[in-house]
Parts: C-alpha cells; sequence; structure tokens
C-alpha cells in the first residue's frame, strides 16, 4: 500500500505548489478515513489548559492525555534499537496517508495532537535527526505551508521522540504564544548580535528562555546565519555531536522569515525522574518552549504552578553566564 494520498484534489493543490491548502485538505480528509486519526483529535476535546502572565508573556499549561507516549519516550541508543521507527513508511498505519514534498518529506497527520491541526513533516529515508544539513530545507517547508502553519524542529536530544529518523512538525500559527510576541520579547529583552536592511540577529533573555533569533527575507542570508551560529555555538559549548536547540520557523510573506532557536541545557527536569508524589510528567520540547506547556498528568497539570514552570524553563536552557558569553561570541563572529 502507498502512503501518497490519491485525492484528486490534492494532487492538483500539490502539482500548483499550493502545499498549505492540500495540507489543510489532507488534514479534512484523513480525519474523516482515518479513525485513529478522528480519535486523536476527539481527545482534544478533553484537554485542560491554564496561563501563568510573565513579564511581556504568558506560558500555558495543557492537560493533554494523548501526550503521554509522546512525553515520555525513552530515546536512549538501546530504547530506540529495540523498537521499529514509527516514521518510517513501512511502519506506518494502513490508513495514514500523506503529501510527498519536493520528493523529500512525507507530510502526515500526527494522530497525537497538541495543535489543533499537528502535523509531522518526515524525511523519505530513515536517516538520523540532523538540523545542520536540512536547515534550508525546514525554511522551504515553513514558506510553503505559511499560509496556515509554523513549523518546528525538536533536536535529537531535546526532544525528538524519534531522534533516528529526521523529521520536523508543523500546526497552527499563532497557536503557540511566542508567534505573536516575539516583537513584544524583541523589544523588550533582546540584545543585537547584527542587524541591517537585509538581516536582523538577536539574543533573547525574557528571565525563562534563552534563545537567539533570525529574520530576513533572503533565505541565503538565514542559512548563512544559522550555519555561523551552529559553528559558533558548538565550538564554544564544545560540541561535537548536535548541540541541544529546538527551532520554530515562521514565515510571512511581507517580512520572510523568523527562525527562533531555543538554547538548551538539559533534555528534562529533575522533577521529570524522581521516583515519588513530587514526580511530575513534563519534558519540554519545541511547543512548551514557545509557550504551551504539556503535562499528559492531570494530576501534574492540577499541581503546576507559576514557580514550577518558571523552575523548569530555567532548568532546562543555558544560564545567565553561558548565555553572556554566547552572545559575546556570536558578535565578535560578526
Amino acid at each position: 500500500m502507498s502512503v501518497y494520498c490519491t485525492n484528486a484534489e490534492i494532487i492538483d493543490l500539490i502539482s500548483e505548489r499550493n502545499f498549505g491548502k492540500a495540507t489543510k485538505r489532507l488534514f479534512g480528509l484523513q480525519k474523516e478515513q482515518w479513525q485513529m486519526l478522528t480519535t486523536g483529535y476527539k481527545s482534544l476535546e478533553t484537554v485542560k489548559s491554564k496561563s501563568f502572565q510573565f513579564d511581556g508573556f504568558k506560558i500555558k499549561a495543557q492537560f493533554n492525555a494523548g501526550r503521554i507516549t509522546s512525553t515520555s519516550a525513552k530515546v536512549d541508543a538501546k530504547s530506540i534499537s529495540e523498537r521499529k521507527c514509527f516514521l518510517c513508511n513501512e511502519n506506518l498505519p494502513e490508513e495514514q496517508k500523506g503529501i510527498l514534498y519536493n520528493d523529500k518529506y512525507i507530510i502526515l497527520c500526527n494522530p497525537f495532537p497538541i495543535f489543533p491541526e499537528h502535523f509531522t513533516l518526515t524525511y523519505k529515508n530513515h536517516e538520523p535527526q540532523r538540523i545542520i544539513d536540512t536547515f534550508a530545507d525546514m525554511l522551504d517547508l515553513s514558506k510553503d505551508i505559511s499560509k496556515y502553519y509554523t513549523v518546528i524542529y525538536n533536536g535529537p536530544r531535546c526532544g525528538a521522540s524519534a531522534p533516528d529518523h529526521l523529521h520536523f512538525q508543523a500546526g497552527n500559527k499563532s497557536f503557540m504564544p511566542i508567534d505573536d510576541e516575539f516583537h513584544q520579547l524583541k523589544n523588550e529583552y533582546g540584545k543585537m548580535i547584527f542587524e541591517n536592511d537585509d538581516l536582523s540577529f538577536y539574543a533573547i533573555d525574557d528571565g525563562l528562555r534563552k534563545f537567539v533569533s533570525i529574520e530576513s527575507l533572503d533565505k541565503d542570508l538565514v542559512v548563512n546565519t544559522f550555519n555561523k551560529f551552529y559553528k559558533t555555538y558548538s565550538d564554544l559549548i564544545n560540541e561535537e555531536q548536535e548541540p541541544m536547540i529546538n527551532l520554530v520557523s515562521f514565515y510571512e510573506e511581507e517580512f520572510g522569515w523568523r527562525v527562533i532557536i531555543f538554547l538548551r541545557a538539559k533534555h528534562r527536569p529533575a522533577i521529570f525522574f524522581v521516583e515519588n508524589e513530587s514526580k511530575v510528567l513534563v519534558s519540554p520540547a519545541a511547543i512548551d518552549l514557545g509557550g504551551v506547556c504539556v503535562f499528559p498528568r492531570e494530576e501534574d497539570f492540577n499541581s503546576i504552578t507559576k514557580e514550577m514552570i518558571e523552575n523548569i524553563f530555567k532548568e532546562v536552557f543555558v544560564d545567565e553566564e553561558k548565555f553572556g558569553e554566547i552572545l559575546i561570541a556570536l558578535i565578535k563572529s560578526f
């Protein structure tokens, strides 16, 4: 059985390279035809949320029981080697259909959603999660489905539940608070690394999160800036493997790309690992850092406080001293 959707309307939209509309149409079709997806979105109706206001931004907490598998996923090498890859074509459910993108990626509906419309953008072949060679692909994807969706990337050591298979995710624009709060955060907390008429490159510390942002209409400028960041950052923290980063790529026709790169120190906070009643099942990745912090257990959602959110975020990000060193190194690299 082929994984590719054969719906005539979707095929026409793909031929016109209208991937945004094709993706939205795929979602509607799969909800009608694939029971697992229907069930997954039915579970979203039971989601509870509450919001914590910080200085200039908010973090939402979401109780989402459907995310228990992803949040608690074992991502060590042994566990991965002992399971089938759930993103490989041959292991997908028979009813799951997707859209081939640029003969490299398959756009699939995610049956364990956080976003109201949630997608996994998987590489055709079984290759490890790696951003340095595929960052330009992320930019292309985020542009081509930008009418409706934001694209995210979770590093293999900080949020990817399938670190052995290259993939991105996508979901509704403005679902994550950071989509709309970014400019206020940049104005209040941003420090310029480099800026001219064509490129804006900033470092931002809002008290909880530490990240850099790249904004430009010029794709090559965004790619070159990211590559320079990646090398400088990797050298500074002495990483030979991919450094711990999560990315959000947001595209608008008038302004171009805005890429946010969250700088991580840890995958999961200490409270994830304790074996008593103080344990909290939380595993921050790009969506959480974008302002929707997911808790798959209701007791954790009920007990979470603003102070706990603050402690979790501060623990998993690089500290202020390291962030200062990163800022100085990046300024020097320009």
